[in-house]
């Protein structure tokens, strides 16, 4: 009796389990169940259409660190199938990755439509059954068999099931889930920007700085990195990390919290204090306006001499003590009010799902219905920015795949 894997999700995960499926054992019949009209709309979108693959990160410990849920599970899972694993298995297939400067890793033409097309190939190519606009409502086990009842009315059986629906926003989503005796972890958001209606800073929107320190006040939250201001806010590499570390602590305050913003992170508040007397001497005559001793865009500096109440046309030497120390606290530690996030629906990642003590991470099967899979977002791990939520995708789409393949 041929037996039957139905995959539930026709993203990243979804689809690497199964095609991996098909291909390890060519007598499972594998059909994937898609809800929306399109296939791996995360993939296309991802990394501004370039889609990040993964992340050139290769210690296992230090890559764990990049997941603020889940760590412990993966230092388990990607003993089986990590960054190398990813890099090799897309080569094998005629794709090529290349590493940015900051890690990111992209498909060389820079195109996410490389990695979509390379996954429809070996769908194809190990007939992979594929059916769009067909959701699932709920997941029955009678006997040894699944029986699934689809969003048309229909009724399908399989022997196996993978979930890979991705993360759901509301807890509500996951009833058809929790009917099968499991626990989720409340989703919340993870990957956000921070919006400051009305603050003067937005008028800078576009305006980046390629190091900056971000810390949420009376927290532990802190990040360093690239910060962008929009015309909302802040985004930026450095704002969705701290989004992500404190996904959580900043739902729990209703996302409305401040944040101290240091924009000269080679210089604390000290520091720059016991040198403010030699940059002074250094820029002399010149108008403030003019000498920007930090390399700070031209926008930021200006708009950070108005906050300080400094007159541009004011000389260095001429500074007064009370704007000078208005301007040294706003270099490093200007004081924003963040009331609200934007998240951006098409990479949105939430924290939460499916607790990970109920799923075997040699397997991705669940502790407490044999024969259910559950692989990527829709289990409570999630990773900062940076390719490592579709690492985790590949790594936990790979491994049930692996399992369902030898089980059979």
């Amino acid at each position: 009796m041929q037996k039957t894997l139905v995959v539930i999700g026709g993203g990243a995960a979804g689809f690497f389990c199964a095609v991996n499926a098909s291909r390890i054992n060519s007598s499972l019949k594998v059909l994937l169940l898609e809800k929306s009209n399109k296939l791996l709309s995360k993939v296309k979108v991802s990394g501004g259409g370039r889609c990040n693959t993964t992340h050139a990160c290769f210690e296992i410990p230090e890559l764990v660190k990049k997941y603020p849920r889940g760590q412990n599970f993966l230092k388990k899972s990607f003993h089986q199938f990590y960054t190398q694993d990813t890099i090799q298995w897309f080569e094998e297939r005629g794709v090529q990755l290349k590493t940015e400067e900051d890690g990111r890793m992209f498909p060389v033409t820079d195109n996410s439509q490389t990695i979509i097309d390379c996954l429809l190939k070996e769908a194809d190519k190990y007939k992979v059954a594929v059916q769009l606009q067909t959701g699932v409502t709920s997941i029955q086990k009678k006997e040894n068999k699944f029986e699934l009842q689809l969003s048309n009315g229909d009724i399908i059986s399989a022997d196996f099931v993978c979930v890979a629906t991705g993360g759901f926003p509301k807890a509500n989503m996951f009833d058809w889930l929790t009917t099968t005796g499991h626990t989720i972890a409340t989703p919340v958001p993870s990957l956000f920007t921070f919006n400051m209606p009305g603050n003067p800073i937005t008028s800078l929107m576009g305006v980046s700085v390629e190091r900056a320190i971000v810390k949420v006040a009376g927290t532990k939250l802190q990040e360093e990195g690239p910060l962008l201001i929009t015309h909302w806010g802040m985004s930026g590499p450095v704002i969705l990390r701290t989004s992500a570390w404190g996904a959580r602590e900043l739902a729990d305050k209703n996302y409305h919290f401040s944040i101290l913003v240091n924009w000269i992170p080679h210089y604390t508040e000290h520091m720059l204090r016991d040198e403010w007397q030699e940059i002074r001497e250094r820029s002399g005559a010149q108008k403030i306006s003019n000498k920007n001793p930090f390399a700070l865009p031209n926008r930021l500096w200006s708009y950070l001499l108005q906050v300080s109440e400094i007159d541009p046309e004011c000389r260095w030497s001429d500074l007064p003590a009370k704007q000078q120390n208005k301007l040294i606290k706003h270099l490093t530690a200007q004081e924003f009010i963040v009331q609200g996030k934007t998240t951006f629906k098409d990479e949105f990642v939430t924290a939460g799902g499916i607790l990970l003590s109920e799923i075997d991470p040699q397997t991705m099967q669940s502790r407490k219905l044999p024969g259910l899979f559950f692989v990527g977002e829709v289990m409570d791990v999630d990773g900062i920015t940076g390719g490592f939520n579709f690492q985790h995708a590949w790594t936990s789409g790979f491994i049930a795949a692996k399992a369902i393949a030898a089980i059979v």
